[in-house]
């Protein structure tokens, strides 16, 4: 078999998985953060999880990135600075503005993390850089990908706006669960997790491939389960929580 026909195959494979952990999801929440709970074994601290299973999405893509075209492809490099946009900033910047040192992770969920960016940075890293027929430069006047990275960006800006209002609001609230009502919180209660739906739907219109349309596709497999799990919890936490607000889309879900 080569290497392509294994990349196809893994493709149809990663589309399926997506499906089936959108639905576990739905009914078990990963059990980290608010979700917390006993029975999932050893477990490291919140920083160096966030750390270690987000670090291999930053790592693996440049690799692929080294190892395909490498800085001679002016569309594949706009790609990889998208991406790493995203993933130096979630690795090595997000973990450190957490308030509480002493939550923990699951190393189970860790280690799941690390498997999927493995498996996620060689699907999109191997498809951009190596099997992709040439991206020219025209591909950025092109409307997929303008309008992909016109959605990538605002993806982007809701998603760092919205840890940065929860990030300020927990600082001053001694680290506390809280909740804002105004902005985009009125609608959903987690417009950080619609952002980063955004960002990478922008990114599957932008690259328009499987590769890009199999990541929005665990986004949202990923992000919407727990913002329902969240929404849940909030109306448990907070008697008085709207009943208009949605988990992640306004006025939809």
């Amino acid at each position: 078999m080569s290497e392509l026909q294994f990349y196809n195959r893994l493709l149809v494979v990663w589309f399926i998985l997506a499906l089936v952990v959108f639905f576990a999801l739905l009914r078990w929440p990963a059990p980290y953060g608010r979700h917390s709970r006993a029975g999932w074994g050893p477990s490291v601290g919140t920083r160096t999880g966030w750390v270690v299973m987000e670090a291999p999405a930053v790592l693996w893509f440049l690799f692929w990135y080294l190892l395909g075209v490498g800085p001679n492809g002016v569309v594949p490099t706009v790609f990889f600075v998208m991406w790493e946009a995203h993933y130096v900033q979630r690795a090595f910047v997000y973990p450190f503005t957490l308030q509480s040192a002493q939550r923990r992770i699951p190393v189970v969920v860790v280690t799941m993390a690390v498997v999927f960016n493995t498996v996620n940075g060689y699907i999109n890293g191997r498809f951009l850089f190596t099997f992709a027929p040439s991206y020219e430069a025209a591909w950025l006047a092109d409307p997929r990908f303008v309008s992909g990275f016109a959605l990538f960006v605002v993806g982007y800006i809701v998603n760092r706006r919205s840890d940065w209002l929860l990030r300020r609001r927990r600082l001053q609230n001694a680290g506390q669960y809280c909740r804002i009502d105004d902005g985009i919180f009125k609608y959903i209660c987690c417009p950080n997790y619609l952002g980063e739906i955004l960002i990478w739907s922008g990114w599957a219109v932008a690259t328009w491939s499987l590769a890009g349309l199999s990541f929005a596709a665990w986004t949202i497999a990923n992000l919407v389960p727990r913002a329902r799990a969240h929404l849940h919890w909030c109306r448990e936490y907070w008697s008085d929580y709207p009943e208009d607000r949605k988990a992640v889309i306004p006025g939809v879900w």
